[in-house]
């Protein structure tokens, strides 16, 4: 995976993990091109599964209580009490190496997760889903997010086309990954991965109780996002 250069995705995460606000986040995108490393991941995931690389994998069900889309592909396989199996969403192999590999490449070098597994990722039902969800938390923990929300998803779906994208969601054990950390109060890792450009956007969040304890918000940091042509800059103002 290949980190694709964005000045106004870098001015974004900077604005959202301003200091003070006990958020972390990440905004990335990737290019799906396998390098050195990446090719023998790759080899080792498929060998591991005795897979091919378009063999679907099981993922675990979406936790939004919403119902599954009738377009979307599923399988059998999760057992219930009365001996029924659950449909759940699938992924292809080459696909599951696709969001491995950018984890690892988004929190090289101190976190490997080259053993995940398909179960720890999950498809979310719909892009207004997502909306929802990354805004309700962030505006519950930024008091200046709604002067970034509109350029988070400009920005997002200039590089990626939102409306084209299928969208997983990473969702951990919190036994050996950033997330399961001390102090972090909730988090969210959504891939938004265009097939046709080839290309995933990762956005990440995580708030940590710590950073708040140490935040006095009659001293908060207020940014302001300036478009000059193609780029975008943030600045800093006090109150």
């Amino acid at each position: 995976m290949k980190l694709l250069e964005n000045p106004t995705f870098d001015a974004i995460g900077a604005a959202l993990s301003g200091i003070g606000s006990g958020i972390e986040a990440r905004l990335e995108s990737y290019s799906c091109k396998m390098a050195g490393n990446d090719k023998k991941l790759f080899k080792d995931l498929v060998h591991e599964g005795g897979s091919q690389p378009n063999d679907l994998q099981v993922l675990s069900p979406p936790e939004t209580g919403l119902p599954h889309s009738p377009t979307r592909q599923y399988s059998r396989s999760v057992s219930s009490d009365d001996g029924q199996g659950i449909l759940c969403d699938t992924i292809s192999t080459k696909t599951l190496f696709y969001l491995i590999s950018t984890l690892n490449a988004s929190f090289n070098p101190d976190y490997d997760f080259s053993k995940a597994k398909s179960d720890e990722f999950s498809k979310v039902p719909s892009l207004q889903w997502v909306i929802n969800s990354v805004e309700s938390q962030l505006a519950a923990s930024l008091d200046n997010f709604h002067t970034l929300k509109s350029q988070l998803w400009k920005a997002i779906d200039d590089e990626i086309k939102l409306n084209e994208c299928d969208i997983y969601s990473y969702n951990p054990d919190l036994s050996s990954d950033p997330f399961g950390e001390e102090g972090c109060i909730w988090s969210f890792n959504y891939f938004l991965y265009n097939k046709k450009l080839k290309r995933i956007v990762f956005l990440s969040c995580k708030c940590n109780s710590h950073q708040f304890a140490n935040f006095d918000s009659g001293y908060g940091q207020e940014f302001s996002m300036e478009m000059s042509g193609d780029d975008m800059e943030y600045t800093e103002e006090e109150n």
